[in-house]
């Protein structure tokens, strides 16, 4: 899909690599590996995976899968991760037919029109019990003003305060866990910040939300 092409990722996010550091995927990581039951399986699959810096952060007992819109993201995933399977695939589709243990979404959902179809496509794809695991950013709390000014993404379509994310969650799943994200990149040193919070996460600038399917696995 052209909107998500190479100028894309060249306007929008210049630094990307330098804003998802190992430490912030390790954070989406353990949220995985905390929540997961033991009986389902380790097969996970990362919607919106774009270059598949999160799968890096699983680890060898995990079977891998991506799905992503664009094209030019997906060729440098494969590359990186010759041993992920991947599918060009929205968020609202079910590109895979193997049962899911979790499903991932770190920021990608806010781009996705019809959430409804998000919420039917992972639980489609998770065994009961299994978890889906989201990030998205908030234009709530203190830091509401400052989010709206700087977000240049033109692509979110959701510019939500949290608990309208929260309520979307508790309508298709069972909310686990929330989490606030204080998270900035620091210009000129190009240096990330980024930090979850319990105490704060009214007013951070993002939520990390963990959901689990209805049912038991196994």
């Amino acid at each position: 899909m052209s909107t998500f092409d190479a100028d894309y990722y060249q306007r929008v996010y210049p630094d990307y690599a330098a804003q998802n550091p190992p430490r912030k995927l390790a954070f989406y990581a353990s949220l995985v590996n905390r929540h997961l039951p033991a009986s389902a399986p380790r097969r996970l699959h990362d919607v919106g995976c774009a270059f598949g810096g999160f799968l890096t952060a699983l680890g060898p007992e995990w079977e891998l899968y991506g799905s992503d819109l664009s094209e030019f993201a997906l060729a440098r995933a494969r590359e990186r991760l010759p041993q992920a399977t991947f599918a060009v695939a929205g968020a609202g589709d079910a590109p895979f037919d193997q049962p899911f243990g979790a499903v991932t979404a770190f920021d990608v959902i806010e781009h996705v029109p019809d959430l409804d179809a998000v919420a039917q496509a992972v639980t489609r794809q998770l065994v009961p019990g299994g978890v889906l695991v989201f990030v998205v950013p908030v234009y709530d709390g203190l830091s509401g003003p400052l989010i709206r000014c700087l977000d240049k993404d033109v692509t979110h379509v959701h510019r939500w305060p949290r608990a309208r994310w929260l309520t979307w969650a508790a309508e298709h799943f069972e909310v686990v866990e929330w989490a606030g994200i204080l998270r900035y990149l620091v210009p000129g040193v190009k240096r990330y910040l980024h930090v979850p919070t319990h105490a704060g996460r009214g007013h951070t600038p993002a939520i990390a939300v963990v959901c689990r399917r209805g049912g038991k696995a196994g």
